[in-house]
């Protein structure tokens, strides 16, 4: 997209984590260079759900190629930067069609053939699918892990950060406290049962503030970034994937 961009990725041995760093690492180096500036590019962190190859893959294929008709980009399903035209021609370099394709078809031309079959649906059918997987993750985490209590969250949190508990719940300026509690605001989200004002009144932050770190609004330090990606792994924050869908 022009702002932002969509990727399916299979998470194979490399965590995803560690992918995306690399490819915020490179495009940041490269778009820094080439208009001679310095600093971050991408206002957000990246946005992740879980897809499972004999689920939503197809679904999420064909949301992505229909993002740029939703956003009227000119091109429609055939914008310049969508894998769209690789599908149909069964190749591409850099995206990885074949294994999309062989879940319609081991035939590569009966799989294009119905890749053109299935884009023939109306937008409507997957605008709410990106909802769906999240809301159908999200039961499943409720489903198959222990929520834990915010009290324990903070002190596993402290003890790895290598801080006091007391630091992390009263009230300082302290710019690595500041990036461990938003960090801890984020994990909660999955892994503990708290509404937004218990949180601000055990972490002594604003409520419109605990809002607005759930909702992506403020933005997370690498540091931050990194110890919410490190809780993840420690509290089985979610469970292995095989597939990505991504948003910048």
């Amino acid at each position: 997209m022009d702002n932002h961009a969509h990727m399916l990725i299979e998470v194979i041995e490399t965590k995803l984590a560690k992918i995306m760093q690399g490819i915020q690492q490179v495009y940041t180096q490269y778009y820094n260079k080439k208009y001679k500036r310095t600093g971050h590019v991408f206002q957000q962190r990246y946005k992740a759900i879980v897809c499972n190859k004999d689920g939503y893959l197809l679904h999420l294929v064909k949301y992505i190629h229909y993002n740029p008709i939703k956003a009227r980009l000119e091109g429609g399903v055939n914008y310049k930067w969508s894998s769209h035209i690789s599908y149909i021609k069964g190749k591409d370099n850099i995206v990885d069609v074949e294994n999309v394709l062989k879940v319609i078809s081991k035939n590569k031309m009966q799989a294009i053939k119905g890749y053109l079959e299935y884009m023939k649906g109306e937008i409507d059918d997957i605008e709410e699918q990106e909802y769906k997987i999240e809301e159908a993750q999200r039961f499943k985490l409720r489903c198959s892990k222990k929520l834990i209590n915010i009290e324990d969250l903070i002190e596993e949190v402290s003890k790895q950060e290598m801080v006091e508990v007391e630091e992390i719940v009263k009230k300082t300026k302290k710019r690595n406290i500041s990036d461990i509690r938003k960090a801890i605001i984020i994990l909660s989200e999955t892994n503990c049962e708290i509404n937004n004002i218990s949180i601000s009144n055990k972490l002594n932050i604003d409520a419109t503030m605990v809002s607005k770190i759930k909702n992506r609004d403020i933005n997370l330090t690498e540091y931050a970034v990194s110890v919410v990606e490190t809780y993840k792994e420690i509290l089985k924050f979610m469970p292995d994937p095989e597939c990505f869908s991504i948003r910048k």
